[in-house]
Order: C-alpha cells, then structure tokens, then sequence
C-alpha cells in the first residue's frame, strides 16, 4: 500500500495528531487519566534517519497538540527530549545489535520492543507530569498520574502496534 517511508511517516505524524486531540484529550477516565498516545511516533519512527530532521518534526508534534491542547509547550519539551534520547534508549533495549546497519525491529524480540515502548512512555510521563504540576508539595499526585497514565497509554499503544503490526513482523 504505502512503502515510501517519508509518506509512512508523514501519514503517521498527522493521524498521531488527530488521534491524541480529537480522541485521548477529551477522554478522561476516573478524572485524571488522559493516555498520551503520540508516543509511539517516536516508536515508528525511522531507525536510520537524520537525527536532526528527527528532533525538528518531534519539535514540530509536540506543538502541534500544544496548541490544540493548550498545555504552553509541555508537548514540545517532552517531545525534543524523547528524540534526543531515543538512540540511547534504543542501544540499551537492543544492545549491539542496534549498531549494525541492517538492524530492524524484525530483528528486535517482542520482549525489547515493549521494553523500548515502555521506557519511552515512562520517560514521556516522568517529564511531562513533573513539568505540569512543578512542585515537591504534590508528588503523590504526580506519581499517582505517572503510574496510572503511563499504565493506560502502555496498554493502548500495544493495542495500537497489534493493530497496525505487519505480518510480517
């Protein structure tokens, strides 16, 4: 169907987008759960491409659903820094194998790509939730968003990959 990776990609970012503002940011289960599902465009991303290309349309996702969301560039920060991070996430879930040129995820076990999945929401759900609440005072609550939130968005975004996985995979 679509085998040019830049028009994968392309499609992905704005469906990411569509998705994480028209759907996950107006549920809200038991009143602070909010999946942030726009995580797994650093999942599906390329493994191969220019790292600054890469940290631009991460920029570029995080504000989009900053301004449709109104959360004053979290998106955006929290974005730029799971790209930053992903090579390094990348080379401890896979280890040497990820520093072979013909590496793919179709090399990846199952076990390392949820463990790179998981690592990624984690990440994503540390920063953002310590940057929306901001305070020493109130870390019960960011740890009790933390736990919960990632545990949803975990569970959708492996619903999502199964979903969306090839056949082949």
């Amino acid at each position: 169907m679509l085998s040019n990776p830049i028009i994968v990609t392309i499609v992905r970012f704005v469906l990411l987008i569509l998705v994480q503002v028209l759907i996950f940011n107006n549920l809200n289960f038991f009143g602070y759960i909010n999946p942030l599902v726009y995580v797994l465009f650093f999942y599906w991303y390329p493994i191969r491409e220019n790292r600054a290309a890469f940290i631009t349309v991460s920029f570029l996702l995080g504000l989009f659903i900053d301004i449709f969301s109104d959360t004053l560039a979290l998106h955006a920060i929290v974005s730029i820094t799971l790209a930053y991070v992903r090579p390094f996430l990348m080379r401890f879930c896979f280890g040497a194998n990820f520093d072979f040129q013909a590496f793919t995820f179709k090399n990846a076990t199952r076990l390392q790509r949820i463990t790179f999945l998981f690592l990624l929401i984690l990440i994503q759900h540390v920063l953002f939730f310590s940057l929306e609440i901001w305070s020493f005072a109130h870390i019960l609550l960011i740890l009790k968003k933390i736990l919960f939130t990632s545990f949803s968005t975990f569970l959708i975004c492996i619903l999502l990959t199964s979903l969306f996985a090839k056949e082949n995979d």
